[in-house]
């Protein structure tokens, strides 16, 4: 069983995943941020590979993937450095990604060495749904890879449905439709789509993402899906604390899940 679907029949509600920028802060800095996180009890890993133009990302995960870059991280760096990564982490990794590193790759391959590093499932934010059914999520599904895609309060009913009968592992809620970035607390409108989009009873669980960076904005989200995925919250501590032990510890204090 592909571990995040294990994850999810296992821990019905406040899973807390975590997004970080594969390289960052220093370049062989991954493998120890997945060891120390899932020490620490996160369920499930989101590990970004840096791109030079990351439209749906906010200031702090941007600069978070331009220094990565700049300390020489790469697609092929960062299949390298996780390819022992099993031998000591179990809970699920998803690797998020942008199209166009994938494409110089070849998605086939992309998958291939998915694989082989222990991945379980991709986000590819800037791929076209259409594209995906078209070229893609065959593919995926022969190597045993979830797709993961994501919706917005843009998004239609008809296409979040079409997303939850085409996709498996789980549906990515944004709550908001501009760039990713820390809030303090979750509007009135967004709080009303969270609760719309529950009502579908879709088939794939739901993680909330974008703007979670408290207690408050954390169990807000679990009270309308099954958990919360936090990115510029961590990049954030990770970017101003001593340590990445000290960044992780400060994470927990802060959102403080059950």
């Amino acid at each position: 069983m592909n571990r995040i679907d294990k994850l999810f029949q296992e821990k019905k509600n406040n899973i807390f995943s975590v997004y970080f920028t594969a390289g960052y802060p220093e370049l062989d800095d991954t493998v120890k941020v997945i060891q120390l996180l899932e020490d620490n009890g996160v369920d499930m890993l989101e590990i970004g590979v840096p791109f030079s133009d990351p439209m749906a990302d906010g200031p702090v995960i941007q600069s978070s993937g331009s220094q990565a870059l700049k300390n020489g991280m790469s697609l092929k760096l960062l299949f390298n450095q996780l390819s022992n990564v099993r031998q000591s982490v179990s809970i699920p990794l998803v690797l998020m990604s942008y199209l166009n590193p994938i494409i110089q790759l070849g998605f086939e391959d992309y998958c291939k060495e998915a694989v082989k590093c222990g991945i379980d499932g991709l986000i590819i934010p800037d791929l076209p749904f259409d594209e995906y059914m078209e070229s893609y999520k065959s593919i995926a599904e022969e190597f045993g890879l979830h797709v993961i895609m994501l919706v917005t309060p843009e998004t239609s009913e008809e296409r979040i449905r079409l997303i939850d009968q085409n996709t498996s592992g789980f549906i990515y809620m944004v709550s908001s439709a501009s760039v990713t970035g820390a809030k303090n607390r979750f509007s009135d409108e967004v709080l009303a789509y969270f609760r719309h989009v529950d009502e579908m009873q879709l088939n794939n669980p739901r993680l909330i993402g974008f703007g979670i960076s408290n207690k408050e904005t954390f169990e807000a989200a679990c009270r309308e899906s099954s958990g919360v995925i936090i990115g510029s919250k961590f990049i954030s501590l990770l970017g101003s604390e001593s340590s990445i032990d000290d960044a992780i510890k400060q994470l927990i204090f802060t959102i403080d899940p059950k």
